[in-house]
């Protein structure tokens, strides 16, 4: 995200145009709109019917809203004409300004193009020794705008919708060409990606699209996590900060706590609550659980500690002992220690 944003501003700032001047070929701001103006309306629905056929263009325009904003007065990010085309920007743009810009010209046409018609599917088939096979999938009745842009994903396997199929009729011979057995186990959700993290900050309403690149900025840059194989990975430091939270300031680390704060500081925006009253709640509460810790001595936050990261900093031992039991001595007790 904060790469994107880069890009995204130099596109905004334009690029010079062999004799013609420099021309910005993206509308940048700090939004989180998703509002075209009329007149970009107005230009996408002429371009779709004549790119794609009017069987992709809706009778009315898709009308989008976020559940709340406080920026709706802004414009969402789009070109600034789309007869600039990917295609004929290429020649002025390297390889990473042309992908974001290809990005920002397909969605907002595909934002305004019919519906995909999608047909879950399970066929199965029988071969000449009688064996059932079986192949589960979605087929595409009809493209919309799949026939433009289709979101990316992490990983294959996080396709809900199982894999394209042709369409096929009943009694329709098929020819085998490779049959393989695999054997699955049942393995635990995927750790995030940036994109994914993102996604579920935005179901719980915490942080806005102006705050998500310095949140993921801050993890790595304070080491709490490390980027592998484009997967978060905890360090451990992560988890001591995270256990040494969620042990002493419930409170302040739970879902909702953060979304109906984002939700209180946007009605201070919105000139709907005072400032001053906002601050003066969060204050209150806050400074009692902060005079709370404060009186706790380090043996007990310690202690609190090992509970809470004993399986990860002591993990069971086979012969079922006490994994904290010291290896030197009959009564010593291994412990996590400041420092």
């Amino acid at each position: 995200p904060k790469k994107t944003m880069m890009l995204a501003q130099k596109l905004y700032e334009g690029i010079k145009l062999e004799k013609k001047g420099t021309v910005g070929l993206i509308t940048y701001m700090r939004t989180d709109s998703v509002r075209l103006s009329d007149q970009a309306l107005e230009e996408v629905r002429n371009f779709i019917p004549e790119r794609y056929g009017k069987d992709y263009l809706p009778l009315k325009p898709n009308i989008y809203k976020r559940k709340k904003s406080a920026q709706e007065a802004h414009e969402a990010i789009r070109p600034t004409t789309l007869s600039r085309t990917p295609a004929m920007m290429a020649q002025y743009l390297d390889q990473e300004h042309l992908r974001l810009y290809e990005l920002i010209w397909k969605r907002t046409i595909a934002s305004q193009m019919e519906s995909a018609q999608m047909e879950r599917t399970t066929v199965d088939f029988k071969d000449g020794a009688g064996q059932t096979l079986r192949a589960t999938g979605s087929v595409v009745r009809f493209a919309g705008f799949l026939k433009l842009y289709e979101e990316g994903k992490d990983d294959a396997k996080d396709d809900d919708g199982g894999k394209r199929l042709p369409a096929v009729t009943e009694g329709e011979n098929m020819n085998t060409e490779i049959v393989r057995e695999d054997q699955h186990f049942t393995e635990p959700a995927p750790r995030y990606s940036e994109a994914s993290l993102v996604k579920k900050l935005e179901e719980l309403g915490i942080g806005r699209p102006s705050t998500y690149a310095s949140i993921i900025s801050v993890l790595q840059d304070r080491e709490y996590v490390r980027l592998d194989q484009k997967r978060f990975m905890p360090e451990d430091k992560g988890q001591l900060v995270t256990a040494f939270l969620s042990s002493f300031f419930t409170r302040y680390v739970e879902y909702d706590f953060t979304a109906q704060l984002e939700e209180r500081l946007d009605d201070v925006s919105d000139a709907k609550v005072d400032w001053k009253q906002v601050l003066r709640d969060f204050w209150n509460d806050f400074s009692l659980s902060v005079e709370g810790t404060s009186e706790l001595r380090v043996t007990d936050v310690l202690e609190e500690l090992n509970k809470v990261l004993g399986p990860y900093v002591f993990p069971a031992k086979e012969d079922g002992s006490d994994p904290r039991a010291c290896s030197k001595c009959d009564d010593g007790k291994l412990s996590l220690k400041t420092g």
